[in-house]
């Protein structure tokens, strides 16, 4: 009769196999915790997309870009001069026939006006962002372009205080924001060095801009500022819109010290005869002034500003 130990229970119903079915089932699982683990590491490594740039332009609507814009029709003189000035200059790819400065603005494809564009000639420059006047007539060509998934911000560009603001948005929407505050705050220290102090006699000038019908520039322009500025005064500083038309007995009566008029504006007015109730007029005291940046605000300002105080200065 044998004295061997009855198996044990536990040893009675361990089926065959146990130790073998439970060394495969842990490797199982750690391989499948390494798959995990692989994919997560995979999904991490990649890199994430572009984040969209939103702000709200100054008709009030929704710009967004998605990242940086790399394609960019600039409607607006002072806005493609601020681009270039940015460092965004590379991806401007139409422009005004009035974008004339920097000199490498000249090399980008002109589409004409910047009020009421030519669409097709926009679309054809397969753009990615267009910046366009703030203006009723430029609505509906934006609203056009939003329909079509092309973002376009409408600005306003006619205070010197919108040299930076606007810089900075274009910072934002090119990626160039470290490139705008530069702008911006050189602009602002140069502005306000070139900004004459006041005198005790300041001289009053017409700033002339049209004849027929008289066209003065109100203080709601920048040519108003940079005037003042220099050291003199808006003669219709009263006008609050950007320009305005005026009486040459309103003119008469105030009796401008100094007119000047631009570029742009005609010269034979001075040989009519009802301007020669004025006596800037009949005393030939012009102050003739030409170059874009008497056309718009732009980081020259400051240059304008000086030029301006010194020409005051000569006549006074």
């Amino acid at each position: 009769m044998s004295t061997a130990s009855p198996p044990s229970c536990t040893a009675r119903l361990r089926p065959r196999g146990w130790a073998v079915s439970i060394s495969g089932l842990y490797a199982r699982l750690l391989a499948f915790a390494a798959l995990l683990v692989g994919l997560t590491a995979c999904r991490t490594a990649v890199p994430p997309g572009p984040a969209a740039t939103l702000l709200v332009d100054d008709a009030g609507d929704t710009v967004r870009v998605a990242g940086a814009a790399r394609r960019i029709v600039s409607l607006i003189p002072a806005a493609t001069e601020l681009l270039f000035a940015i460092g965004a200059g590379s991806r401007v790819v139409g422009r005004t026939e009035w974008c004339d400065f920097p000199d490498a603005a000249a090399r980008v494809p002109n589409l004409g006006d910047g009020i009421n564009p030519n669409v097709e000639a926009v679309l054809a420059s397969r753009p990615d962002l267009v910046i366009l006047y703030n203006s009723a007539q430029n609505a509906a060509i934006a609203g056009r372009l939003r329909a079509l998934g092309i973002a376009s911000a409408r600005l306003n560009t006619d205070a010197l205080s919108d040299v930076g603001r606007v810089g900075r948005i274009l910072g934002r929407l090119t990626g160039r924001v470290a490139g705008a505050d530069s702008v911006a705050a050189v602009f602002d220290t140069a502005l306000a060095r070139a900004t004459a102090a006041a005198g005790p006699r300041r001289p009053k000038v017409l700033l002339l801009v049209w004849e027929q019908p008289p066209m003065t520039i109100g203080r709601g322009s920048f040519l108003s500022e940079l005037v003042e500025r220099a050291g003199g005064v808006n003669l219709f500083a009263d006008v609050t819109a950007s320009a305005g038309t005026v009486s040459i007995e309103a003119v008469t009566a105030r009796d401008p010290d100094l007119i000047l008029t631009t570029a742009e504006g005609p010269a034979s007015f001075a040989e009519r005869p009802e301007w020669q109730a004025v006596r800037a007029v009949r005393e030939r005291r012009f102050l003739p002034v030409s170059g874009s940046e008497y056309n718009r605000p732009s980081p020259r300002a400051p240059g304008a500003i000086r030029e301006l105080a010194r020409r005051l200065r000569a006549r006074a």
